[in-house]
Formats: C-alpha cells, sequence, structure tokens
C-alpha cells in the first residue's frame, strides 16, 4: 500500500506541474482573445470549506469567523467570515473559472433583490453555510442554513433573474453555469457524536437521499452542470488527532468519510443516467488529502497533524481567535485551526478539482466541465 500511495503522489505531484503551464498558457491565451469567452457564473452551495462570509449576516449564528486571526493572510489582513487564514476553495474554483474573486454570499445582495440585479452586473452567489448539513437537524444549533434552506435561497434567486432577464436568457444563463456542492462533513461529525442507533449503512443512505433531493431541485430550476465534492479524512483533523492513541487519525471517520464517496459516486452515477442534459464532476476530496498527509514533502507542506492557529497540543485543544499561537510559516501547514485546511491547501486542492486527473475528479475534472 505504501508504493501504490507514493505512485499516487508521484502521478499527482507530475500532473499538477504540467496542468499548471498549461493553465498559465490557458490564461495568458483569454488575456489575448480578450472577452471572446465569458466565465460561467457560479454558484456555490455548501458547508465552512466554501462559506465565504454567509454566517457574518446571520446575527443568530454561533458558527462564525469574522473575528481575528481569520484573514490574517487576506488583504488588509481582515477577517471575512472564512474558516481560513486567507482564501479558500470558493475563491480559488473562481479565479480558475476566471473570476477575480469568488461570488458574494447571496445574504450581502441585499433587499429588495431585483434591485441589486436590475444594477449589477451578475455572475453567480454563495449560500454556503459554515456549520451546515445535508440534514437540517445538522448544526440547527449554532444558527446556520442548512442545505435544503440553500436551494430555496437558490429558488427565490433564480425567480428574480427571471423577472428581471426573462425566462428564456435565465435558462440559458443557467445552463452553461456551474454548481458547486461542498457538504457531508458535519453530518458526519454529528451522527457520530450522537451515537445514533442508525448503521453507517442506514445513516449514510438518508444522506444520499438528501443531496439526491437536492440536486433534483435545482436540476428542476436549470441547473446543468455540478461541481461535487467529497469528504475529506475528517479523521484526521487536528482536534479528532487529539482522541486517538499518539495523536493518529479516527479510522472509525476516516471510514465514514470513504463511505460517503462511495455511495455519492453510486448516486451521482445513477442520476446522470436519469435526467436529460445533466454533467457532473465528483472530487475525491478523501484520497486528495490523505495522499498529502501522507507524503507532504511533494506539496511543501511539513505539518499536517497540527493546527497553525490554536491552544495546546497540536494547537488543537481550543479554537483560533485573536490571542491564539500561530504559526509562522503558514504556507507549509495543512491545517489553519482545529478543523479546516490553509489558504494553501485550499489552493492545492482547487487546482486539483479543476485540472486533475480522473483518479481524483471523474468522469472529467472542472475545467472539462466548464468547457461543456
Amino acid at each position: 500500500m505504501k508504493n501504490r500511495s507514493s505512485c499516487n503522489i508521484a502521478v499527482l505531484s507530475y500532473y499538477l506541474q504540467a496542468t499548471l503551464a498549461l493553465l498559465v498558457g490557458w490564461v495568458m491565451l483569454q488575456a489575448a482573445l480578450g472577452s471572446a469567452a465569458k466565465p460561467p457564473a457560479i454558484f456555490i452551495l455548501g458547508d465552512s470549506t466554501v462559506d465565504v462570509g454567509t454566517n457574518s449576516y446571520l446575527q443568530e449564528s454561533r458558527a462564525r469567523a469574522d473575528f481575528p486571526l481569520y484573514g490574517i493572510d487576506f488583504p488588509h489582513s481582515r477577517p471575512t467570515g472564512r474558516f481560513s487564514n486567507g482564501l479558500n476553495g470558493a475563491d480559488f474554483l473562481a479565479r480558475l473559472t476566471g473570476y477575480n474573486s469568488s461570488p458574494r454570499p447571496f445574504l450581502s445582495l441585499g433587499s429588495p433583490l431585483l434591485s441589486y440585479l436590475r444594477n449589477h452586473a451578475f455572475r453567480g452567489a454563495n449560500f454556503a453555510s459554515a456549520g451546515s448539513g445535508l440534514l437540517d437537524l445538522t448544526g440547527s444549533a449554532l444558527g446556520v442554513v442548512p442545505l435544503s434552506e440553500q436551494v430555496k435561497q437558490f429558488a427565490t434567486l433564480q425567480g428574480n433573474l427571471t423577472a428581471v432577464r426573462g425566462s428564456g436568457a435565465t435558462e440559458a444563463m443557467l445552463q452553461k453555469s456551474l454548481f458547486c456542492i461542498s457538504i457531508g462533513s458535519n453530518d458526519l461529525f454529528d451522527y457520530v457524536v450522537s451515537n445514533s442507533s442508525a448503521t453507517p449503512q442506514e445513516f449514510i443512505y438518508l444522506l444520499m437521499k438528501e443531496y439526491e433531493n437536492s440536486i433534483k431541485t435545482l436540476y428542476s430550476l436549470g441547473a446543468r452542470k455540478f461541481g461535487i465534492i467529497s469528504v475529506p479524512p475528517i479523521g484526521c483533523c487536528p482536534t479528532i488527532r487529539l482522541l486517538g492513541a499518539e495523536g493518529k487519525c479516527s479510522d472509525a471517520l476516516n471510514g465514514l468519510a470513504r463511505a460517503f464517496y462511495s455511495a455519492l459516486e453510486t448516486l451521482l452515477y445513477g442520476i446522470g443516467s436519469e435526467l436529460e442534459d445533466l454533467k457532473y464532476s465528483l472530487g475525491n476530496a478523501y484520497l486528495m488529502t490523505i495522499n498529502v498527509i501522507n507524503n507532504p514533502q511533494p506539496f511543501h507542506f511539513t505539518s499536517v497533524d497540527k493546527a497553525c492557529c490554536g491552544f495546546g497540543k497540536l494547537n488543537a485543544e481550543r479554537g483560533c481567535n485573536a490571542t491564539a499561537n500561530l504559526c509562522l510559516k503558514r504556507q507549509e501547514y495543512l491545517f489553519w485551526d482545529q478543523f479546516h485546511p490553509t489558504q494553501a491547501a485550499a489552493n492545492l486542492a482547487a487546482n486539483t478539482l479543476y485540472a486533475g486527473p480522473p483518479l481524483y475528479v471523474s468522469p472529467i475534472n472542472f475545467a472539462q466541465l466548464v468547457q461543456l
């Protein structure tokens, strides 16, 4: 298994170097062509992995990152609500797609929504809410927006877009748009903590039904291209390592993450066969991340078990705040806080999703999905 893992790492390292050169060439070509290729609108749903500030607009939310030391590497060292030292995966995916920055949180667009849509260039919206899950119950005590409600928010936006642009133009725009979803980790965390009587198989099945309902609802509203990001090895988060012997990863949580990916792969294959014109890319965040953890040197990481910002053992006994211990070489850390990746890790993940090989993103990568 060690040789196979090393082979996977070598393949990804070589592939990313080659695709980086291709991406640079692509950017130069687009600059030469001017506005010949307009990026598609991007709609992002999910949890803290792609939240760019939604919860900062929820007065009652207790899942927040709008205070230091969050955002220390963001322009002007400004905390933005991202659970990161700087940018997160949503930002890097937006850049790779052709934008300078990620679409704004839906809740920041203001009211009345029609006024905003009439007076601003539209490039999408971010509905993701830190602490949320596929199940409405997940994160409910934290005052967050579950996926089902995020889908309803998109329905509101779609209705307003139709009122401004007309049904034909809105339908054409949504068919070309990229819908990114990154969610599921919080559901798995809650399942383990709650000591649920449901078996892991039963619980994963329940999550897949919710995922299916959300995708089909978005499809009915006009979505056709889905970039889906599965659950990473959550058993290796610094705060979880504290619970294990000698700081090791939790096999139970990582087993759930692997089962989640397998079920999601089966679900998407079925939906893709059932719904006309639906296209998708599925990112295997588990494999992408565990290979970095097992062999960090090719990716220039020196710490894959400790939090960069925090307190105590593994810097993970308490959360990140203004008085926390802060690592100096943040670009060499995989984890920013107890649970979340650094800006450097998010950048690597986004590039792999966008231009990586089928080993990590299939049946096509995000770049190929955008071009369809």
